[in-house]
């Protein structure tokens, strides 16, 4: 982690993990897609986006829906921490579209999969310059 000059880790409760995975099997068979506020290291705030591309294989979030979520943020006196979607067949780790797209260097990027439906896997990744770590998720 410490080639992407970024923190090691992410603090999460289970309730904002289990609001992801609800988001996202609900938006089957499309992937799902948010922004997560929160402070520090700490996530806090799960804020839903609906994926425009209405695809099984790629995300993004308009820029209208982007602004009004970032404005939401900043509302409730938190930052934006980290971007989450989910991958409805493969795991939990960014793919090549995913890093070409990224564009938050200093957030988290939260990756729920759904290859195994009954057992929804989270994990995060900070991407920076097309380089890839794995974020620890402390789970609270």
């Amino acid at each position: 982690m410490v080639e992407l000059g970024l923190a090691a880790s992410m603090q999460i409760s289970q309730p904002l993990i289990d609001e992801i995975a609800a988001h996202a099997r609900e938006d089957l068979p499309n992937e799902c897609c948010g922004m997560v506020g929160g402070s520090g290291e700490e996530a806090r705030t799960v804020y839903r986006a609906e994926n425009a591309e209405a695809s099984p294989l790629r995300y993004s979030i308009d820029a209208k829906e982007q602004f009004r979520l970032m404005r939401a943020i900043e509302d409730a006196g938190e930052e934006l921490v980290g971007i989450y979607h989910s991958h409805t067949k493969s795991a939990a780790y960014p793919s090549q579209t995913d890093v070409n797209l990224a564009g938050w260097p200093d957030a988290v990027y939260l990756i729920v999969s759904l290859a195994e439906p009954d057992a929804p896997d989270l994990k995060g990744f900070w991407i920076k310059d097309g380089k890839i770590a794995e974020a620890e998720l402390v789970v609270e």
